[in-house]
């Protein structure tokens, strides 16, 4: 059997007037589909975390394009969730930012069963001891 690579790509700085965050969600969505290159029984897990800023731009109804010409990471995040990509925003920071979890976007009007897992940063930091690879954004 082949070995399981686990990834944790952590976003923890706002998404607004940058395109770093929406990197990681596109090298996580990437990871998530590699599996084609893989010998049989190998796998790759990524793992796509949001801690401290990096909840900031969770929320639904951004206007991105609009405000700076780039893309939502509220689209991105939909896609995540169609790939079935597992989604950990931390818990502790929506509540220091006052973010409601009725916020965060879903992707039910696209057929994704998936859903963002809001979780204690306990759980993120066992995600990221678990990960081979842990990448900051």
């Amino acid at each position: 059997m082949g070995e399981n690579v686990k990834l944790a790509f952590i976003v923890q700085k706002p998404q607004y007037k940058g395109e770093t965050s929406r990197l990681a969600i596109t090298h996580a969505i990437a990871y998530q589909t590699v599996e084609i290159l893989l010998e049989d029984g190998e796998l790759v897990t990524p793992t796509l975390c949001f801690i401290g800023e990096g909840v900031l731009g969770l929320q639904k109804g951004q206007n991105a394009m609009e405000l700076y010409g780039i893309t939502s990471t509220e689209s991105h995040i939909k896609n995540t969730l169609l790939v079935d990509l597992d989604v950990l925003i931390c818990k502790e920071d929506l509540v220091k930012y006052g973010i409601p979890e009725d916020a965060l976007p879903d992707a039910e009007d696209m057929g994704a069963d998936k859903k963002l897992q809001v979780v204690p940063f306990a759980q993120i930091q066992k995600a990221m001891e678990d990960a081979k690879h842990v990448l900051f954004f």
